[in-house]
């Protein structure tokens, strides 16, 4: 149980500190005017993964041991797991240098989202 929960809080630190990476790559490739490439994709989806494995550490939890302290530490893990895919469907038919800007702004937010889940747990 204490694993558990010590990597739940592991795996958050390491999404905040990789969204971040992300987010400012998004922006460089916005402001260079250049759309997503398929290494910057990757490493959305990367995020992703991390982020369902995370939920997943997160509902072991729930059953393991107790909640988090205050319920809004769920909201705020199901808004960072919908965050990208939220954002693709933002930019599905727009230009590459705005999709960048939008993914790159999307992954920062939930940089954000996550620092405020952990602030919350």
């Amino acid at each position: 149980m204490d694993v558990v929960l010590s990597l739940h809080g592991r795996v958050a630190t390491a999404i905040v500190l990789y969204l971040s990476v992300v987010g400012l790559w998004g922006l460089w490739l916005g402001l260079r005017g250049s759309g997503p490439t398929p290494s910057f994709i990757g490493a959305l989806v990367i995020f992703e993964v991390a982020a369902v494995a995370q939920g997943l550490l997160g509902i072991a939890l729930l059953f393991l041991s107790r909640g988090p302290s205050q319920s809004l530490h769920i909201l705020y893990g199901f808004a960072l797991a919908l965050a990208i895919p939220l954002a693709a469907t933002m930019v599905r038919r727009r230009e590459g240098r705005t999709a960048s800007l939008t993914f790159g702004l999307m992954a920062l937010f939930a940089a954000g989202l996550a620092i405020r889940g952990i602030t919350t747990a």
